[in-house]
């Protein structure tokens, strides 16, 4: 017990080292960036530190398998040189057995990284967002998706509009049971529209089936009037704005994912994006054991055996390796190559095979 309690320390200490170091170095890179973006608009230096506080937990989370990866050759390569890992042997405790303890440690963290972290970094990933939108102050359009449908938000010269619709195809450009409300200068609503359906075309929306109320009148109700079908209404939404709008799965809290590809699915749209990303989130523990388990497939042995470079080496093309991998089925889960369930879970599980493998046939073999 005192054995596994030793190696857990070391271990997490090890892996919260690199975590820091990358940290450090992404705080340095992300301000430099966050000042090139942003001195044109009068942010300094704290402003591009508070802009980088956001945003490099993000970074940080999404290269959470090398950290681990590197954190797990540090430690095997320390007890190497320090001849614990013989001292272990000796004592009667086999390789596998040694490595039982960093592979639970590494679980329990991506199973912490998943339920704790994931929320934080969508938070500070939002707040980024917004905090970046101020000062660059574009205007862009805002889109979210809740029980009551779908909702989009546009500006321009004739002011700010407020969209909600029941439903929407896939690309939010044919809309269904739609209400625009436009609001004046004073921030007050002074028009609203309601249409059976719209649709998005170059600098418009197509109107079918539109009555309208002017707001600002005496009695709304009786200011209702009726436009004929093909009215086009100006707008500077686009089809690629409304789909970056919708951001990206990562700032989506874990805990509310299934609820929000519920409603995304209610609104009509494809949620193939935010069910892959919560699928991976949930192999994200399982990664990161295959991580440990691939470093100490290469690194687990005495220094004077030799090449110790070349099995570093090894281990982090390895470790690299399996990352991209993983990056690449994300890719062909997105697109719709192959399912959901196999692009999440087949990389870490492929690692966690092959490096037991390779572990059996070096402790054992």
């Amino acid at each position: 017990m005192t054995l596994s309690l030793y190696i857990a320390r070391r271990f997490a200490m090890t892996v919260g080292q690199v975590f820091l170091v990358f940290f450090g170095i992404l705080m340095l890179i992300d301000m430099i960036e966050q000042l090139r973006k942003f001195s044109g608009k009068g942010a300094g230096l704290g402003d591009a530190f508070h802009l980088s506080i956001l945003n490099v937990p993000e970074t940080l989370y999404r290269i959470l398998p090398l950290i681990f990866v590197m954190g797990s050759i540090a430690m095997f390569l320390s007890l190497a040189r320090s001849s614990e890992l013989v001292v272990v042997r000796a004592a009667g405790r086999s390789g596998l057995r040694f490595l039982a303890t960093p592979v639970v440690v590494a679980t329990l963290i991506g199973l912490m990284a998943v339920a704790v972290l994931n929320p934080m970094v969508a938070a500070t990933s939002r707040a980024y967002d917004d905090l970046s939108a101020r000062y660059a102050a574009d205007g862009s359009s805002v889109l979210s998706v809740s029980d009551a449908g779908l909702w989009l938000r546009q500006g321009g010269s004739y002011g700010q509009t407020v969209i909600q619709a029941g439903r929407a195809n896939f690309d939010g450009t044919e809309l269904t049971r739609v209400t625009f409300l436009t609001f004046g200068e004073q921030g007050l609503p002074v028009t609203r529209i309601e249409t059976t359906s719209a649709k998005l075309v170059k600098g418009a929306w197509i109107l079918s089936g539109a009555r309208v109320w002017n707001l600002n009148a005496d009695n709304p109700e009786l200011s209702v009037k009726s436009w004929p079908d093909g009215t086009r209404l100006p707008t500077d939404l686009t089809p690629e704005r409304i789909r970056d709008s919708f951001g990206t799965p990562s700032a989506v809290p874990v805990w509310q994912l299934p609820n929000y590809i519920k409603d995304l699915e209610q609104a009509g749209f494809s949620a193939r994006a935010y069910r892959l990303w919560f699928q991976m989130e949930l192999a994200q523990p399982l990664l990161l054991t295959a991580m440990v388990l691939v470093a100490a497939g290469f690194t687990m042995r005495h220094t004077r055996a030799g090449k110790t470079g070349i099995r570093v080496l090894y281990a982090i093309l390895a470790g690299f390796a399996l990352f991209f991998l993983r990056n690449f089925a994300q890719a062909l889960g997105d697109s719709g190559q192959i399912p959901v369930s196999l692009a999440a879970w087949s990389p870490p599980l492929a690692a966690v095979m092959l490096a037991l493998g390779l572990l059996l046939h070096l402790e054992d073999g």
